[in-house]
Parts: structure tokens; C-alpha cells; sequence
């Protein structure tokens, strides 16, 4: 399958390198790791086992890569404004498009832009990020649930889970892309807000009971919100359990809000904070705590820079 990495950061990087060396036939859309990957390939550091890719297909724009059977777009949501000129290059008669992007919007963004027959939209679980130029660490999980953003063709659906999963990515399917996209949130909201805030890795903020509990009354606001957006089955409070006790095994991690603070670059509250808060005020679901979050995220927000 000929596919195409928009946004290659630590997540497009991971799970490009993973596909190709899947033996799938990747194209990278590059920017900072561009000199540093054509020269000297890609290296993963990963808790699985360290590779090396000598030879990447890398581009400065999408024009060079041309019409692919799959569009994966890892773009950070703040850059979205730029997608239709980066994917508009790439579509052909039967091109699909998946968005692994954070937060709410992105699916509703790219069916507009190309018809919603060719979206996919997915959560990725996944620990990574960017090293020295033409690195990429991979330090945990990396599991990816895919769904269809209009239910056409679940043969196509199966088709992509398989070139994840055959190249060592665990990779499910769901009929539900809306309880994925809240459940992501679930995690994303206070480990991004929280640890970006602080400048403190997940584990210094679960060694705190305050902090702990803090974490946890915070998913119970997300799992309120994303119970009254019509699921095809409610949120339970233990997963919010689950995902505490999944963050505990994770160390000293830093999520990608936390790094773009820390680097002065723009955060992604708008699909992250700003959009489940506004589906929750739809349902007249009080969210305090992650109201909080957005107003002091967006106070001391760097400046954006383009993909």
C-alpha cells in the first residue's frame, strides 16, 4: 500500500517507520528531520527493539509524493488550517484519509474538505517522542483504534488494521469512533493540561494524592460529557481507574502538551479542551475543572509555527 505521513512527529515518525519496515511503500511529508533523514535514514529507539531505516522517502511538500492509497495525518490539530494544501496532492479516485490527530473536529474538518466517504479518524495510545534530528523514541504502548467517520465500506476498514497490525502495531477496529475519540480524552485532558501547567512528567503528578485525585475528578468530567453525546455505550467511572493505573506503568513521561510548552510552541487546546467543552455545554454538562484548564493553558500558550 502506498501511503503518506502528514505531520511527521513523534507519532508520524513511529508509526511511519513501523509500516515501512511492515513492507508497506511510506512516504514522509518532513520539515526539522528533513536533511538529517535523507542523509542518515531513520532510527527508532524503541522499548521493543532498536531499528534502523537506511533509506526513508522524505519530501518537502506533498506535490513530490503524488495521488497514495492512504493519507495518515499526525499533524498537531493547531496546524490545521494547512491540511487542505497538504493533502490535496495527494488524493486519487479511491485515496483514503486517516486523522490519528488529538481531540474533536478533525473528522468533521476533513470530510468537509474531501467527502466524508474517504475519512477514517482513530486514537493512537502511544508514548513517543522526537529525539535528536532523524530519531524517534518510542517508550510505551503504541496500540491504535481505527474507525469509518461515515460507515461506507468496512472491507477497506479491515484492509488498514491489517498493514498496522502486520507490522507490529496492534491495531482494532470500532463501530463506535465517538466513544474512542471521548475514552482518548479521558487521558489526554488531564495528563496534557495538568503536566504542560505544572512542567512535570505524569509519574511526579500520580505521586501526589492531591494531584492523583485531581486526575481522577477530572476524567469524571470527561466521562460525564462524552455519556450525554449519544454513545453506543456509556463510559464507566472504573475506566478512569484503568487509565490511572495504565499511567503508572508509564514513568517518567512527558506528553506532548508538556513539550510544546516547554519549546514555547502553540498548544492544541481548541480540539483538546475547547471543543469537548462545547459538546458538553450542548448537554448542559458542567465541566469546572477542565474549564480551568483551558483558561490557564491559553494564558500562557507559545506562538504557532506552520507544519
Amino acid at each position: 500500500m502506498k501511503i503518506a505521513i502528514i505531520g511527521s512527529g513523534a507519532l508520524g515518525l513511529y508509526y511511519g517507520a513501523m509500516l515501512q519496515r511492515g513492507g508497506q511503500e511510506v512516504h514522509f511529508l518532513l520539515r526539522r528531520d528533513y536533511d538529517a533523514i535523507i542523509s542518515g535514514g531513520l532510527r527508532v529507539h524503541s522499548i521493543n527493539g532498536d531499528f534502523y531505516l537506511p533509506a526513508i522517502s522524505g519530501h518537502k511538500t506533498s506535490d513530490t509524493i503524488g495521488p497514495v492509497e492512504l493519507v495518515i495525518v499526525g499533524l498537531k490539530t493547531f496546524a490545521n488550517g494547512f491540511i487542505y494544501d497538504l493533502i490535496k496532492p495527494l488524493i486519487g479516485a479511491d485515496t483514503k484519509i486517516l486523522t490519528l490527530q488529538n481531540g474533536l473536529g478533525n473528522e468533521e474538518i476533513l470530510a468537509e474538505l474531501f467527502g466524508a466517504e474517504r475519512i477514517l479518524g482513530g486514537v493512537a495510545f502511544l508514548c513517543s517522542n522526537r529525539g535528536e534530528p532523524g530519531h524517534v523514541h518510542h517508550l510505551g504502548a503504541g496500540r491504535v483504534i481505527i474507525g469509518e467517520y461515515s460507515k461506507n465500506d468496512n472491507m477497506r476498514l479491515e484492509l488498514i488494521a491489517a498493514c498496522f497490525s502486520s507490522a507490529g502495531v496492534e491495531c482494532k477496529t470500532t463501530d463506535d469512533l465517538k466513544k474512542a475519540r471521548w475514552e482518548k480524552l479521558v487521558w489526554n485532558i488531564p495528563f496534557n493540561g495538568l503536566c504542560a501547567l505544572l512542567q512535570q512528567p505524569v509519574d511526579k503528578l500520580l505521586e501526589a494524592p492531591g494531584c492523583r485525585k485531581l486526575v481522577r475528578d477530572l476524567m469524571i468530567e470527561v466521562i460525564t460529557a462524552a455519556n450525554a453525546q449519544n454513545l453506543s455505550q456509556a463510559i464507566s467511572e472504573v475506566y478512569a481507574d484503568e487509565m490511572l493505573e495504565f499511567t503508572d506503568g508509564m514513568g517518567e513521561y512527558k506528553p506532548s502538551m508538556q513539550i510544546d510548552r516547554e519549546e514555547g510552541r502553540k498548544l492544541e487546546i481548541q480540539a483538546i479542551f475547547r471543543v469537548p467543552l462545547e459538546y458538553g455545554g450542548q448537554h448542559d454538562i458542567s465541566m469546572p475543572r477542565i474549564e480551568m484548564l483551558a483558561v490557564l493553558l491559553e494564558q500562557g500558550q507559545g506562538s504557532a509555527a506552520p507544519p
